[in-house]
């Protein structure tokens, strides 16, 4: 494996393979001092990123500095994309700078496949338009077989804006690989075109949605691309898709629930379900168990593709 710019048509064998190499690193980092064996010394990564990001960005220079690569931060602001340079001129000027590999951010879908195809060094994808988040699908994945033991067999929702997510596209992928049944709960008009042919159940009762599932992966509503004509209001939209301790309760129905973020609290999901980390309810929170888990997926990322 060379580059990860998605979870279509990556194997079982590898996604396994860095679930398993995850869970080793988990253990590890779960010590008083955590010690790795800088298995990337002397590599140089570099982090580009045209959007913003809080968990994907720092979780991938914590995972680096474990595995002793060094990390060169790269926004959009300061920079020479202001005056006009393109993404491909900004590549390979960070790759005339011995560059080892290539953690990408930008707001195109494809952009990752682009630069895979311009550079001979290593991309990582870590988030390309409404296309794919593979590393974020992967810490997914690896908290739903921490916690259920499993992942084939699973039946998991994905709920919310399906339309403009990327992590919903890798979580599909990823999750049909590895055995699971997947479907999407969402208003038709947050539902990609393609939905019918992703092999998904389909959704459009919330209640329906959570009696079928062992698991949610509540997404974001993202309000900054879904700019107008999707919905009513965002009044309508909670009351209707908000995963919220009334509507669990009601269900009876002990549910794990994660959630990607950032959050719009009050909005795709309750205060209450999302800080819920402990029964007794009807519901699990494991968002902040997904968070935790991203450095140990991306130490796995990074060591597949960089280590000698």
């Amino acid at each position: 494996m060379k580059n990860l710019t998605g979870l279509c048509g990556v194997p079982a064998c590898d996604i396994n393979g860095l679930l398993d190499m995850a869970a080793g690193f988990k253990k590890k980092l779960a010590e008083p001092l955590p010690a790795f064996d800088a298995t990337l010394h002397n590599r140089r990564i570099a982090l580009v990123f045209f959007e913003n990001s809080t968990r994907t960005r720092f979780s991938f220079e914590i995972a680096a500095r474990y595995l002793g690569a060094g990390t060169l931060s790269f926004t959009t602001s300061g920079s020479s994309v202001s005056k006009g340079e393109t993404l491909s001129d900004t590549i390979r000027n960070l790759e005339a700078m011995q560059v080892d590999a290539f953690v990408l951010r930008h707001s195109s879908s494809g952009a990752a496949d682009f630069i895979a195809g311009i550079t001979g060094k290593s991309v990582i994808n870590a988030g390309d338009g409404s296309h794919e988040h593979p590393t974020q699908a992967l810490l997914d994945i690896f908290t739903l077989r921490e916690h259920f033991g499993k992942t084939a067999g699973l039946n998991i929702v994905i709920l919310g804006d399906v339309l403009h997510s990327r992590v919903a596209r890798s979580n599909i992928f990823g999750l049909q690989t590895l055995g699971a049944n997947v479907a999407l709960c969402s208003p038709t008009t947050l539902l990609p075109h393609d939905a019918a042919h992703l092999g998904v159940r389909l959704f459009t009762d919330l209640d329906q949605a959570i009696e079928w599932a062992d698991a949610a992966i509540v997404l974001r509503l993202q309000l900054e691309r879904a700019s107008g004509g999707y919905l009513p209001s965002l009044e309508e939209y909670s009351a209707h898709y908000g995963l919220n301790d009334e509507r669990l309760d009601k269900m009876r129905k002990h549910l794990l629930v994660l959630h990607p973020g950032p959050i719009n609290r009050e909005i795709e999901i309750s205060n209450n379900v999302a800080d819920r980390i402990q029964p007794p309810g009807y519901s699990k929170s494991m968002l902040l168990e997904q968070v935790t888990n991203g450095v140990a997926i991306r130490m796995a990322v990074l060591n597949t593709l960089l280590a000698v």
